[in-house]
């Protein structure tokens, strides 16, 4: 016979997957990709900043030219 305690931890093992999904629940698994994700942004950080101000100079200049031109017409 089949004790309750026997037949719950049965059950939970086989739906496992399921509980986790329904739940949210983190796994190692999720744990360790976040901290490998989280890594890779943080190496993009300094490439992103040159990126940005290279763009907001570009943006200026674009600018200054526009008003040029609409001073002409």
């Amino acid at each position: 016979m089949i004790g309750m305690k026997n037949y719950l931890n049965a059950y939970v093992d086989r739906r496992m997957k399921y509980v986790i999904e329904e739940w949210q629940i983190s796994t190692r698994h999720d744990i360790a990709d976040f901290s490998n994700r989280l890594e890779a942004l943080e190496k993009e950080i300094p490439r992103l900043k040159v990126f940005e101000s290279t763009a907001a100079d570009r943006l200026t200049q674009l600018e200054n030219r526009a008003k040029k031109v609409k001073v002409r017409a």
